[in-house]
Parts: C-alpha cells; structure tokens; sequence
C-alpha cells in the first residue's frame, strides 16, 4: 500500500434537533467540497440557550481527508 498523507480540519455544525444531527449536517456540508473524508472525531459537544430553552445543539468535529498535492 502506498503512503498517504491526510490534513484535519476543525468544524461545527448545528442543527436545532439533536447532537447527532449537528454532526451529520458539519459532515454533509464538508462533503461537498472536500473529496476523500475519512474520519469524523467529535471533540466537544455544547449548545445554546434561549430563554432557558435549548435554541440549538452544537458538534464541533476534526474531520480528515486525503491531501492532494496541490491542496492549501
């Protein structure tokens, strides 16, 4: 097998339903436009408050891709 060399990048998504959901829609968004997406970490999970209520839930990820020569 040949070397490979991945980058990882930090991101959040949100979602006003569920962690997981915020997760998904972080990974969806990346996906389109970034080839090759490996891992998805979930590093912290938090989420905001409106009026003592849960306004939305937020995943902050480290996701990797294969790097490219070329690519920034």
């Amino acid at each position: 097998m040949a070397e490979s060399v991945y980058k990882v990048i930090e991101l959040v998504g949100t979602s006003t339903e569920s962690w997981e959901k915020a997760a998904a829609a972080a990974v969806a968004t990346a996906s389109k436009s970034l080839s090759d997406l490996r891992i998805a970490e979930v590093v912290q999970l938090d989420m905001q408050i409106e009026d003592g209520k849960v306004a939305q839930y937020r995943a902050k990820l480290k996701v990797s891709f294969k790097y490219h020569q070329g690519d920034d």
